[in-house]
């Protein structure tokens, strides 16, 4: 199981601990392979962009505007984390629900 996210990010050092056989992989240092980022935007579509964040705030219309593949492309920490991986099986953020589903 894999966990895309930063290591600074309150929601996934959470995650990490509720899944301690979890691999944390730090998007801002590795990034996200091009595989896992075309399925995760097939699955969660334009959800998979944090517009809560300061780094989306910080962007202008022209930048928002791109298509969501480049704009994480350019700024991974966008992405909503943490992404949680296992197999085929994908999972966005750390609400009750995903909580639920991984427990």
């Amino acid at each position: 199981m894999k966990l895309y996210g930063l290591k600074n990010c309150d929601s996934c050092r959470k995650a990490l601990k509720a899944l301690p056989e979890a691999q944390l992989v730090d998007v801002r240092g590795e990034g996200v392979p091009a595989e896992v980022l075309e399925q995760a935007l097939e699955q969660f579509g334009d959800r998979l962009i944090n517009t809560r964040s300061t780094t989306w705030r910080g962007l202008d219309e022209g930048q928002r505007a791109q298509p969501a593949k480049e704009l994480l492309a350019a700024h991974p920490a966008l992405m909503k984390r943490p992404l949680i991986v296992d197999g085929a099986a994908m999972w966005l953020g750390w609400d009750k629900d995903v909580q639920a589903a991984l427990a």
